[in-house]
């Protein structure tokens, strides 16, 4: 029940960062380039009870934002970029090779990667591969910053969460 209460909590959390991602514009002139907030919850998640329910408090996330704020193509590349950035960041955190910084850059990339292909497959222009650099520079800063903030976080409450 606690655990429960728990998931609850980080909903909640990640509901309320992705609004506030809304709130704030990033003039790099490309779509869909945010901060990622709300996956440092997702991560501090995977780390301390795993991928799935990592994954349902994203797909919670997703699926409240979406309808509230966004429309059924965000709702697209969010489930995308979600699904596919959770299952990268799983294995390399069952791998032990990466650090929580490491595993969230991967992490950042992959949800851009995964976003321009649902682009690339809805619009079936090639002409979206222009982004790939900017993406995949904001996915490396993105996912350093999350990364960082996330292990900052892990070490500061994570046993007392691994309770719950």
């Amino acid at each position: 029940m606690r655990k429960l209460a728990v998931l609850g909590f980080f909903g909640a959390v990640a509901i309320i960062l992705g609004y506030v991602e809304i709130l704030i514009p990033i003039p790099l002139g490309i779509p869909g380039v945010k901060l990622g907030l709300a996956n440092l919850g997702i991560l501090l998640l995977l780390y301390i009870y795993g991928w799935r329910e990592a994954g349902v408090v994203s797909l919670i996330r997703i699926l409240i934002i979406g309808f509230l704020f966004g429309n059924l193509f965000g709702i697209l590349y969010s489930l995308a970029g979600a699904f596919c950035s959770l299952l990268v960041m799983s294995l390399l955190k069952k791998s032990g090779h990466l650090s929580m910084i490491g595993v969230s850059v991967a992490g950042g990339i992959t949800h851009n990667l995964a976003q321009l292909a649902v682009v690339l497959l809805l619009m079936q222009s090639y002409g979206y591969l222009y982004y790939l650099p900017v993406l995949l520079l904001s996915g490396v800063l993105t996912g350093f910053l999350v990364g960082t903030a996330t292990d900052q976080v892990e070490k500061r409450i994570g046993a007392y969460i691994k309770k719950c």
